[in-house]
């Protein structure tokens, strides 16, 4: 297939279709609950960077959890292959391919910032002489209290948090910044805590090039992977990342408040010895249920489990995580960048000087974060009328995340249509 620039873009509606037609993923669309308007159209469901579509396998799953319960009451947790004792094993395999990873360095369990508070508490020692974390700007409002509350419990200050902004004209940080700050500072600082994609901008941080800068320097790193997971190349083993976190309601397509994930690198988790929150689900399985009174660890990261799975929490991702694997992660990252750069090509055709895009062409993941001089809310509530679901972020940025297991290029289309339309018939 032709790759998509400005060169070779064409704005009709006749090139959106045809790009479906070439399009080997199509049929995976099918496979998700596509959301309708009032007149019963499919809207162009663009908010998978928020909550992802329901896979249309998920309810025969989870009745049939509803239907063991009933049928089996307790004894459900030893039910055959899949009973609930072990289900969260169910997630594991999946969870590490995608994060590129060994199956004993993942775990699903809790929530997001239940993970992070709880991976901190073990890889964030900071001592007199080295006690700061380093973090992008702007990062997600929960892992910026996190980071603060694990900075106050061992009796330190927002003067720790060291965050990494955009210079004056840009609209995200450079590489450059973080190694600067990594190379000049890093033997005061303990942490680095980074998202994969930064939630606002949509920007992809270069994962790999920071880490084995700050492992040089002896700093530990952390990923929160919210917005990376299912959207971004990951090789969290191969990059040598300390830990990692990530909920699955996003580009997983788990549901609402689905169970999380964690990764421990196996160089840690195999032979971890310093202090952890223990919980029982997270002591030898051999012995769990003989209810010793001290704690032995599971070796990986399944030793940071604290309670016992929920399984109603983990069932859809049974029915999500598969796809990922029968679409192929190579095939779902090119068609995410041709959706992403037809996005990205149709905007910036419009030339409109009220439209900028936040985001960084490279690296590319699903979201183009739209910067919108003044009328930003208009245009926001005008595609809503239209039937596109988008997300509105304070105080001007209209989110926009073409998921390539379920968006088609005439979805990406039908935004540039209510752009246009929005300037002509709104001119001032």
């Amino acid at each position: 297939m032709a790759a998509i620039s400005k060169e070779t873009l064409r704005t009709d509606a006749q090139y959106a279709l045809e790009l479906d037609a070439q399009d080997v993923l199509s049929g995976f669309r099918e496979r998700f609950h596509i959301p309708k308007d009032a007149s019963g159209k499919p809207e162009a469901y663009f908010c998978g960077n928020s909550l992802g579509l329901m896979p249309k396998a998920a309810r025969a799953l989870i009745e049939a959890e509803l239907d063991r319960w009933a049928r089996l009451g307790v004894e459900g947790h030893v039910d055959g292959e899949t009973g609930w004792k072990d289900y969260h094993e169910l997630l594991t395999e999946a969870g590490a391919q995608l994060v590129g990873a060994k199956n004993s360095e993942v775990v699903f369990m809790n929530t997001l910032t239940v993970n992070l508070n709880l991976l901190m508490s073990s890889f964030f020692r900071p001592t007199p002489e080295r006690n700061c974390i380093l973090a992008e700007g702007h990062s997600f409002p929960s892992d910026r209290y996190a980071m603060l509350g694990q900075l106050g419990i061992h009796g330190y200050d927002e003067k720790h948090l060291i965050e990494v902004f955009p210079k004056a004209g840009a609209h995200t940080p450079k590489t450059e910044q973080f190694l600067e700050i990594i190379e000049k500072d890093g033997d005061k600082i303990a942490l680095l805590l980074l998202g994969g994609v930064n939630y606002y901008t949509g920007q992809v941080f270069e994962m790999h090039t920071l880490a084995a800068a700050a492992r040089k320097k002896g700093i530990v790193v952390g990923l929160d992977l919210a917005h990376a997971v299912g959207n971004v190349p990951l090789h969290l083993h191969d990059w040598d990342i300390d830990f990692a976190v990530w909920c699955s309601y996003k580009y997983l397509n788990g549901g609402p408040g689905a169970v999380a994930g964690a990764f421990v690198h196996e160089r840690i988790g195999a032979q971890f010895k310093g202090p952890r929150l223990a919980g029982w689900w997270g002591h030898d399985k051999a012995s769990r249920f003989k209810m010793p009174p001290d704690f032995i660890p599971i070796s990986g990261a399944e030793g940071w489990q604290q309670s016992n799975p929920p399984i109603l929490s983990m069932v859809p991702l049974r029915a999500s995580l598969p796809l990922f694997a029968e679409a192929g992660l190579e095939r779902l990252q090119e068609k995410s960048s041709r959706l992403t750069t037809y996005l990205r090509e149709l905007i910036l055709s419009l030339e409109r000087p009220e439209l900028s895009i936040l985001t960084p062409a490279e690296p590319q993941g699903c979201q183009v974060s739209v910067f919108v001089e003044n009328r930003g809310k208009e245009l926001f509530d005008h595609l809503s009328r239209a039937g596109i679901v988008a997300d509105w972020r304070e105080p001007n940025v209209i989110r926009m995340a073409p998921v390539p297991l379920y968006n088609s290029f005439a979805d990406v289309y039908r935004i540039y249509e209510a752009i246009r339309s929005f300037w002509n018939t709104n001119q001032r």
